[in-house]
């Protein structure tokens, strides 16, 4: 696929609001920024627009309004004021302007735009806000892939950005626009798309696809023999949906290796159940709706490497593991009670088949543990939409848990400050010692417990013991601060943090980790 067909629309950098390439104008800002418009040349005609606008409409810029002005000025006519509301408390963040430009946009399509200039006034304590504000502008732009391989069609002609700040962001915002956009496309048609159309061999198809003559080299490990093999855990999570042909699991391999000496190496590992049914703990009451979105751990692994695709940064290496199965109930389903031995050699008690997730990823985390051995200053990572007690515990909000050379890097809270700055905040969790003993197995025929017979929602620290299970069953455990060859390890649990399903998906922690991992190398 080439990348304008990942796009939402095309995106073009405007020089002025009196190109008439464009037929509305969305300005983006706060009470506050109107004050600049003085000060920034490339706005300054439509000021007295505004300003008579503000005396009709004082909460002009705590909502979006549809505002005629001078076609001298704005060739069409057309201004849409879309405004932030408070942006100084301290507990406003630079959101603010994503949810605006949202609404403008919004405002736009619902009035007939199709090719809309978006402006987004800068605010000295939000220096991303351009950025941010441009992937909110980009949200319901967004057409799923089932419309589009069935009409062809796209929102908008075009998007046109005209920066007008003095930041990073907005010196290469075009690019980064670009990069964003095309990774959250692959993110929300494999995320949110339904478990037919994104059954494990055509999540496959996709991303060679998606990723055919770029930057990155894409293995799929379809053989079902290997697949027991090499990772019996994955396997045995998809030994009911076996029996069908097009549901058989499969396994991508993501590389990239950047120009220059290597300095960092990542390694990311994704959950990706296409449907989970619950397995023979079968959820009941509704509760396997939206459960398509149990692949988006995956989604998020092949959207951070589309943006490493297009935006090819220097030294480094990253690896990613889309782990495609799906959890279905039938006479070959694994159950409750069965020992399974893993990749690393560890006895696994099963007690809850609905707790899949950690042992769909364990294997290929083993299987990356051993590459990292091998690494350049390397990090590991699983993504995964894992528990219902993180979403209880932190709402929309991704939980990032660091193991101890994690921690001692200080990365959590690096990557916790990065995510504030673009407009997508992650929690951090903490790992104890009772964590790690809530696995320990029960029996002798077992090493490691996968979990108890609660959901996670009924169960104490229930979404930081499957992170202490991850590094006891990889035996990431073992390569802690006090051993010979220390490994960074950290377990993002998603929890529900992209939204909720059926609604566009917003790709999360998406954004984190490419500014937090990708943009410092470009």
């Amino acid at each position: 696929m080439s990348l304008q067909s990942l796009l939402s629309t095309k995106i073009v950098r405007a020089a002025s609001i009196a190109d008439a390439a464009f037929d509305a104008v969305v300005l983006v800002g706060s009470q506050e920024s109107v004050k600049q418009f003085g000060a920034i040349q490339q706005v300054s005609a439509i000021a007295p627009a505004v300003d008579n606008f503000l005396k009709l409409h004082r909460g002009a810029f705590h909502s979006a309004s549809l505002v005629q002005v001078d076609s001298s000025v704005v060739p069409s006519g057309r201004l849409i004021l879309s405004g932030t509301g408070h942006v100084s408390r301290d507990y406003d963040d630079v959101r603010r302007y994503q949810a605006a430009a949202r609404k403008g946009i919004e405002l736009a399509l619902s009035a007939g735009v199709k090719s809309p200039l978006l402006i987004t006034l800068p605010n000295a304590r939000f220096p991303n806000a351009e950025l941010v504000a441009a992937l909110g502008a980009l949200t319901p732009v967004y057409t799923p892939l089932n419309v589009r391989e069935e009409e062809n069609k796209q929102k908008l002609q075009q998007l046109g950005l005209l920066a007008v700040g003095n930041s990073d962001t907005s010196a290469r915002l075009e690019q980064f626009v670009e990069a964003y956009d095309a990774s959250f496309t692959v993110c929300r048609d494999v995320g949110e798309t339904g478990p037919e159309r994104m059954a494990p061999p055509r999540v496959a198809e996709y991303i060679q696809n998606a990723f055919a003559n770029g930057n990155i080299k894409v293995t799929v490990v379809d053989d079902q023999s290997v697949i027991l093999k090499d990772f019996p855990l994955m396997a045995a999570v998809n030994r009911a949906a076996n029996a069908v042909k097009e549901h058989q699991a499969r396994l991508i391999r993501l590389e990239y290796t950047g120009e220059g000496e290597t300095q960092d190496t990542f390694f990311v590992v994704g959950k990706g159940v296409t449907i989970d049914t619950g397995g023979c703990d079968l959820k009941t009451g509704g509760h396997m709706f939206g459960m398509c979105r149990d692949k988006y751990g995956s989604a998020v692994v092949g959207g951070f490497f589309k943006a490493i695709d297009v935006l090819k940064p220097k030294n480094i290496k990253a690896v990613g593991y889309m782990c495609m199965v799906r959890n279905s109930i039938g006479s070959r389903a694994y159950t409750c009670d069965e020992v399974i031995t893993s990749r690393s050699g560890k006895r696994i008690h099963i007690y809850n088949t609905d707790a899949e997730g950690r042992l769909t990823m364990l294997d290929p985390l083993t299987l990356a543990k051993e590459e990292a051995l091998k690494a350049k200053n390397p990090h590991l990572f699983t993504v995964a939409t894992l528990t219902g007690h993180e979403v209880l515990s932190y709402g929309y909000y991704a939980a990032i848990m660091d193991n101890g050379p994690a921690k001692a890097s200080g990365w959590a809270r690096k990557v916790q400050e990065v995510g504030d700055e673009f407009g997508q905040p992650i929690e951090i969790s903490r790992l104890h010692p009772e964590d790690f003993a809530f696995h320990q197995a029960e029996c002798e025929q077992a090493d490691l417990r996968q979990g108890n017979t609660k959901p996670s929602v009924a169960t104490l620290r229930g979404h930081q013991t499957p992170a202490a299970f991850l590094q006891m069953a990889s035996r990431i455990d073992e390569h802690g601060t006090d051993s010979a060859h220390p490994l960074k390890y950290s377990h993002i649990d998603m929890g529900g943090c992209e939204g909720d399903h059926p609604s566009v998906s917003f790709p999360n922690p998406l954004v984190t980790l490419v500014a937090g991992l990708v943009l410092p190398h470009v």
